[in-house]
């Protein structure tokens, strides 16, 4: 695994979680609009400073993980964005690849920040690690988030269910 773990593109810095990023990230997962397709109800602080050490602790056991993505110029917190191994006992199976995906504040939704920090992600992925294919879920519902995994290579393979819902499960194959 590589040790390059900052990200800067055009718009956008992606760093590794750490503590102060904590209050914009509650703040972003107890919204209902950012959390209408993920985990349907606003997150309490207490489930979204476990994620928070989550997101971080994958850096740690896999070498892989999530970012926390800020705007370049005015360093107001975007969103976060990143691969985890999260054993979610579907089929078909996930486990053993790093399975993307990504939360944006709603501030931002529709400007573009999603797509370009996806493709940093991703293009990290392939140049940082041996992995050759990633993979993520999503609600069918989720328009926004469909074309956004369709605009950096994921493609639905499978319908499955998670925790009751229906949900697509993508994947991506290294470009090149």
């Amino acid at each position: 695994m590589g040790d390059k773990r900052e990200i800067e593109t055009a718009r956008l810095v992606l760093t590794l979680p750490v503590r102060r990023d904590f209050d914009a990230f509650a703040s972003m997962r107890a919204d209902p609009l950012v959390a209408r397709y993920t985990t349907r109800l606003p997150a309490t602080v207490s489930e979204s400073w476990e994620r928070l050490m989550r997101y971080r602790g994958f850096w740690e056991v896999l070498g892989f993980g999530f970012w926390t993505v800020r705007a370049r110029e005015s360093g107001r917190f975007v969103g976060t964005v990143g691969f985890g191994e999260n054993r979610r006992g579907i089929e078909p199976s996930l486990d053993g690849y790093p399975e993307a995906g990504w939360l944006l504040a709603s501030w931002c939704h529709g400007k573009g920040y999603g797509k370009e920090a996806v493709a940093a992600a991703c293009s990290w992925l392939d140049r940082e690690t041996g992995f050759t294919r990633s993979v993520c879920i999503i609600d069918p519902q989720n328009t926004a988030s469909l074309s956004l995994a369709a605009h950096n290579g994921f493609t639905v393979f499978a319908r499955s269910f998670y925790q009751g819902e229906e949900i697509c499960v993508l994947e991506r194959f290294r470009s090149g």
